[in-house]
C-alpha cells in the first residue's frame, strides 16, 4: 500500500457546516467531505481491494465509495488533515489480517497429572466418610 499514491486519489469537497456557528456559519465552507473510489484505485492491488470490500462493507456505498466527513474545527485545512488521518487509519484497519489460531494438543503428562489429582481428591473424600459397618 503506497500512502502518497492513495492520498493523491482522494477527492475533497468543502461544504458549509451544519449547526450553530454564529457569524461565520453562512459564508465559510469549513466542513470537508472526503470521497475515495475503491474500484477506481490504482494504488491498491486486487487482493487489497477485495479485503477492504469485505472488511469495510458497512462503510462503503453500493458503488464501493468510502465517504468521510469532518467539521470538528473552524479551519478547512485542519479538517482536511483530520479526515485524511482518519481515512488512513480506516484503510490500515481494513487491510489488517488476524493470525489464524492453531489448535494445540494437550500433552499426555498434563492429562495424567489431572487424572492423578482427581484420584487423590477422591481418595481423600472417601477417607472422610463414615465407615460402612454392614
Amino acid at each position: 500500500m503506497d500512502v502518497e499514491k492513495i492520498i493523491s486519489e482522494l477527492n475533497f469537497k468543502a461544504v458549509r457546516s451544519s449547526g450553530a456557528g454564529g457569524q461565520n456559519v453562512n459564508k465559510v465552507s469549513s466542513k470537508v467531505v472526503l470521497t475515495f473510489d475503491l474500484n477506481a484505485s490504482q494504488a491498491l492491488s486486487v487482493e487489497e481491494k477485495l479485503l477492504l470490500e469485505t472488511n469495510l462493507a458497512s462503510r462503503l456505498t453500493s458503488e464501493n465509495i468510502l465517504i468521510l466527513n469532518c467539521d470538528e474545527d473552524r479551519s478547512q485545512i485542519k479538517n482536511k488533515e483530520v479526515v485524511v488521518k482518519r481515512f488512513l487509519e480506516i484503510i490500515k484497519k481494513g487491510l489488517f489480517v488476524p493470525k489464524i489460531r492453531k489448535a494445540t494438543k494437550i500433552p499426555k503428562s498434563v492429562i495424567k497429572r489431572r487424572i492423578k489429582d482427581k484420584k487423590n481428591i477422591s481418595d481423600l473424600k472417601q477417607s472422610r466418610r463414615k465407615p460402612n459397618l454392614e
